[in-house]
């Protein structure tokens, strides 16, 4: 929410459950430039959830429902695609201009000094070809426009214009291959299977415009997602998602979760910034990338993770902005109080055995932060239950298990803060309890100020934020 507001100065922004819906008029280039979102699709339909009924009768209803969120309005299916077609070509432009730039032509000084581009022959006889395809293809422009003509004169005259060009456009949308990709989840997703719906999706798409099915190799993609908070429908703006970066090699930490913990540190020019577990570098990758102002040093005890790392950081071409070192986060060789941002995935689950040492890393930590520093860590859950019933014996008796809202949950967080996966919704803590903060940190200076919980695919874990309130040891 907060980066579309600010980088696509984006408006009706709401958050629902994992999904961000926003409304801009930013050009694609700039929508190519979100790092917080896995995906962006245009929005066909957004509405309630379906009433879901355990009975055989009930179901066949829903799927009937479920038929009519194509047929009830067809006609902003069209607009939703001519919107979509628009931004494809403008897409396919933009990369055969970024391939014309990257591959410039070799350039000779004319007699009066001035460059003139060298031009092969093989080249020149291209340029020829090219020549008569466009001829072609203008030719082929004016039939089409003949044949337009022809189609709106031959359409019946009862009947409004509207519905006159919605058939015209339904015409020329008919050769459009597709398939579908369904979620259903919570109450209808033990009453509908998503086979099911996309069984039904397809049919109604065949049949309202004539489209072909097409698994493998489809021109577009619809996608609905059916749950007890929503029912939404959308295609992709891009064919590669957002979340996959073309300057990692091999790939960590999904880079949005990297991305979002560099955004909370708040990197300014001239900080250093640590990641004493850095892995194959994702998150010291992403933050270099958007704020190339900071000095950027990643540490990890593995030869493999750090060659992985250096691999990753040739590729982005950030070699010489991120420096690597093998040591251990348990004893790092910095002096106290020299680092002003730190950010760092916490290795967890029974491959990493960190349990125990996990209140060792972070003081640690604490002790190479300077005062008035930023920690930036994301938790698993047993890590963060651990430390979060270590910060219990801090609160007042009257106040334990107030914040609570179900299992994995911190204290810390206030009820209205809990989150589904992939979103987040900051979360903020009241004046009243502020005197508490300290006695709550289990580990000195380090005052929790913001968290937030995350899906990882299988398994959730929380994005918590810290600044050091004093230097260590006072």
């Amino acid at each position: 929410m907060r980066e579309v507001q600010a980088r696509l100065a984006a408006t009706q922004v709401e958050y629902i459950s994992g999904k961000v819906f926003f409304t801009t008029s930013a050009s694609l280039n700039m929508l190519k430039t979100l790092k917080s979102a896995e995906r962006l699709f245009l929005l066909i339909t957004k509405q309630l959830p379906f009433t879901v009924s355990s009975t055989r009768k009930g179901t066949g209803k829903i799927l009937s429902e479920i038929q009519r969120l194509i047929n009830d309005d067809p006609g902003n299916w069209l607009n939703i695609i001519s919107i979509w077609k628009d931004l494809l070509e403008l897409n396919i432009e933009n990369e055969k201009l970024s391939q014309r730039d990257a591959n410039p032509l070799k350039r000779k000084v004319g007699e009066k000094g001035t460059i003139v581009a060298k031009k092969p022959k093989m080249e020149q006889t291209e340029e020829v070809k090219e020549n008569t395809e466009c001829q072609l293809e203008k030719q082929r422009e004016e039939t089409q426009q003949r044949e337009s003509v022809t189609v709106r004169e031959e359409l019946p005259e009862a009947g409004s214009q509207d519905q006159g060009e919605n058939a015209a456009e339904t015409r020329h949308q008919s050769g459009l291959t597709f398939r579908v990709s369904c979620r259903c989840s919570g109450t209808i997703g033990k009453a509908v299977t998503a086979q099911e719906v996309g069984r039904v999706i397809g049919v109604a798409l065949m049949r309202q415009f004539g489209w072909k099915a097409d698994l493998r190799n489809p021109d577009l993609e619809v996608f609905i997602h059916l749950n007890d908070i929503y029912s939404v429908v959308g295609i992709p703006v891009l064919r590669v998602p957002l979340a996959s970066r073309a300057y990692i090699k091999t790939a960590g930490l999904r880079s949005t979760i990297a991305w979002a913990m560099a955004s909370l540190a708040e990197i300014k020019a001239g900080v250093f910034v640590l990641d004493p577990m850095c892995g194959l570098g994702t998150i010291l990758l992403e933050a270099a990338k958007e704020w190339p102002g900071g000095f950027y040093v990643g540490a990890d005890v593995s030869d493999s993770q750090l060659l992985g790392a250096y691999d990753n950081l040739k590729a982005a071409g950030l070699e010489d902005k991120i420096e690597l070192l093998k040591l251990s986060v348990l004893d790092l060789p910095l002096p106290s109080e020299s680092i002003d941002v730190i950010i760092s995935d916490i290795p967890f689950g029974k491959k990493f055995k960190l349990a125990k040492d996990i209140k060792r890393i972070l003081q640690e930590m604490e002790r190479v932060l300077r005062a008035g520093g930023t920690i930036v860590l994301l938790l698993g859950e047993n890590h963060y239950r651990r430390l979060t019933s270590q910060a219990e014996s801090g609160l007042p008796p009257d106040a334990k298990g107030s914040h609570m809202d179900g299992p994995g949950t911190g204290r810390c967080l206030k009820p209205e803060d809990k989150m589904d996966s992939p979103g987040t919704v900051a979360s903020s803590f009241n004046t009243s309890n502020q005197e508490y903060l300290d006695q709550m940190s289990p580990f000195g200076s380090l005052v929790p100020t913001e968290c937030y919980k995350v899906s990882l695919g299988k398994t959730d874990a929380f994005l918590c934020k810290y600044k050091k309130a004093y230097p260590y040891g006072s």
